[in-house]
């Protein structure tokens, strides 16, 4: 990864001009990583820590109430979030890991058949900070391979769980058939860095509005969601006057596609897309209008 930078657009952000003169980009994430998380089934010395609830089960046993969590998501969820999506006729990101869409082969292709993007999320949803290189580089070209073959579409940006490694953009990068990724967290609009001397670009993601927050108990209700899209929607809409941004919004399968949380997704997305000036877009079709209009100098 390259040196930091502190600075960014400072006080003069760009002045861009999205499609249709929209003030505000809104790109929809589903993450998609249920059957991929870490399994005593697969060999891994422990299960997934993260859950619904605590779990009481020791290190090295299965906790089938937290995997039955993640089986949700799978089994209910995911079809439950693109039926909302469908509804509200947006389309979005699915930052999908290899081995999940391996073991549900229905999702991979309907991704792609309502229209959505499928965007490399690591071979399985794993640390890949914890790798060195050519493990590193290795699970990328996997997950590049088996993306393409269970949705018919090659992945064309890539993000991976909890953070980037000091290597993951230069193997990105190396990998050849990649044009952005998203592994960072620094900004309201896409930028340029450099990479081996060239510019690559990079699509922020954003945690502030992400369903994650109900596992964390940082959200209760599915109203605390809403609210916390809509004030984030409202801000950026509103500035979206003079100096039009983008806003993620990141969502799970096993979380949002509950029913009562659902239904706060639903109601932000036709808030959202009753007013003016709105462009739900994918991550790629922002990248791909940022790098025909806004190209690296």
């Amino acid at each position: 990864m390259s040196i930091r930078d502190l600075v960014g657009y400072g006080p003069n952000p760009p002045v861009v001009q999205w499609p249709n003169g929209a003030k505000i980009a809104v790109s929809v994430v589903v993450n998609y990583e249920e059957g991929s998380e870490y399994s005593i089934l697969d060999g891994d010395p422990h299960g997934e820590s993260s859950g619904e609830s605590p779990s009481n089960v020791p290190v090295g046993e299965r906790d089938l109430a937290n995997e039955s969590f993640f089986e949700y998501g799978s089994r209910v969820g995911v079809w439950r979030i693109m039926d909302v999506m469908d509804q509200c006729n947006v389309k979005g990101t699915f930052f999908a890991c290899a081995l999940a869409l391996e073991r549900n082969p229905e999702v991979g292709p309907e991704i792609i058949r309502r229209g959505h993007e499928v965007m490399g999320h690591g071979n399985r949803w794993e640390e890949y900070y914890r790798m060195d290189r050519d493990t590193e580089r290795e699970a990328i070209k996997q997950a590049v391979e088996s993306i393409t073959r269970t949705t018919g579409q090659r992945p064309l940006g890539w993000y991976t769980r909890y953070g980037p490694s000091v290597n993951t953009r230069e193997l990105v990068v190396e990998e050849g058939g990649f044009i952005y990724d998203c592994n960072a967290y620094n900004d309201d609009l896409p930028y340029y860095t450099d990479v081996h001397g060239k510019k690559w670009l990079v699509v922020p993601y954003s945690l502030e509005v992400n369903d994650t927050k109900f596992w964390r108990g940082q959200m209760i209700t599915p109203n605390d969601f809403f609210e916390a899209a809509r004030s984030c929607f409202d801000m950026l809409y509103e500035e979206g006057a003079t100096h039009p941004k983008m806003m993620s919004v990141g969502l799970h399968c096993r979380i949002i596609g509950k029913p009562g949380r659902a239904n706060a997704l639903r109601q932000f997305l036709k808030y959202a897309s009753e007013k003016e000036g709105v462009w739900f877009a994918t991550r790629l079709e922002i990248a791909r209008w940022w790098l025909e209009y806004y190209p690296s100098e």
